[in-house]
């Protein structure tokens, strides 16, 4: 079965709607900007995020599992209760934190 082709790019806005439900598959949302958002309980699977940049997010119970994070960068954050491989953040942080005022 023939695929249609991919649409001509269409730039859209979208404002006051409730799209509780929405299934978004095989769209290219790239450049795309999200203000003011509420993506609770949402899924993202095969997601490609490549230089997305985040900026005032709420992630409070949040899981990311199998993805890749060369080069990723988290600024001016609450790291409480924080995991990554199931190892707190915090207690990372202040690990590193003490060895770097170890003298040598």
């Amino acid at each position: 079965m023939n695929e249609p082709p991919l649409r001509k790019p269409m730039k859209t806005r979208t404002e006051d709607a409730n799209l509780e439900g929405a299934e978004f598959i095989n769209t290219n949302l790239s450049g795309a900007l999200f203000r003011d958002i509420n993506l609770a309980n949402s899924q993202f699977l095969d997601v490609n995020l490549t230089a997305a940049k985040f900026e005032d997010v709420a992630l409070t119970g949040a899981v990311i599992r199998n993805a890749n994070c060369t080069n990723v960068s988290i600024e001016d954050a609450n790291y409480e209760g924080m995991q990554i491989d199931g190892i707190l953040v915090t207690d990372l942080l202040r690990v590193y934190s003490d060895n770097l005022k170890k003298p040598d």
